[in-house]
């Protein structure tokens, strides 16, 4: 059967040309491992949910090689955009330019079988170190995409739905934001989110309201995508 993985934070750079080595010893052997471990894990007919900060790429063209090098990676994958994905752009020219295993979400959602996948990046929730006027702005923006996605589920056929985000959903005291309450109401069987990179994995939040979340940021889960459905 078919499964669904997870893995966030692949910063891929093969135009750039962008080390990782700068962010500590976890990102050791940065990309390959990445490209070894996916195919080691990975079945062909998987589906891998990539939750942002894919590419370093400034732009479309630049990140294309790093799309293709995920896209002849075995499985079918799902995006979301991060707060380090400058190459992404207008949803329409993204997906035109995506090779046919990648599908992009955009505060929509789309079908794997019988599971609901719906995404958007999210953003610094309040009470995080120098919350700004202008990470208020951002952070209200996302909390209704995040609604527009939600919506998107009217009219399709599912059992089970799955949150993609890119931010973690709370601040790093795990209080309750405007994304905890979008998940508390939308009870979705998982969350998965990255972003985060070198902290202590006692300071990760794991569930919200009975909600698992799955922290999955590359260097975290030591580059190897992670299981969050065993069938779908």
């Amino acid at each position: 059967m078919p499964r669904l993985l997870a893995i966030a934070d692949p910063h891929l750079s093969k135009v750039q040309g962008k080390s990782m080595s700068i962010f500590g010893g976890n990102w050791q052997g940065h990309p390959n491992i990445f490209f070894e471990r996916w195919q080691n894990t990975v079945r062909p007919d998987d589906t891998v949910l990539i939750a942002g900060d894919i590419s370093w790429g400034m732009k479309l063209e630049d990140a294309l090689p790093d799309l293709n090098d995920i896209h002849a990676l075995n499985g079918n994958k799902i995006i979301i955009r991060g707060n380090h994905d400058y190459w992404w752009g207008s949803i329409s020219k993204v997906r035109a330019a995506l090779p046919s295993s990648i599908k992009a979400l955009q505060h929509d959602s789309m079908l794997v079988g019988d599971v609901a996948i719906l995404g958007s990046r999210g953003w610094t929730a309040p009470g995080s170190e120098d919350f700004t006027l202008e990470d208020e702005k951002i952070y209200k923006r996302e909390l209704e995409r995040l609604e527009l996605a939600k919506r998107s589920l009217q009219g399709l056929h599912y059992a089970r739905v799955v949150l993609m985000l890119h931010y973690p959903p709370t601040n790093g005291a795990f209080e309750a934001s405007g994304f905890t309450k979008f998940i508390q109401e939308l009870a979705p069987d998982a969350v998965v989110y990255g972003h985060l990179h070198g902290i202590d994995q006692t300071r990760v939040l794991r569930q919200w309201d009975g909600v698992p979340l799955h922290y999955v940021a590359a260097d975290a889960v030591r580059f190897v995508p992670q299981v969050i459905l065993e069938e779908i």
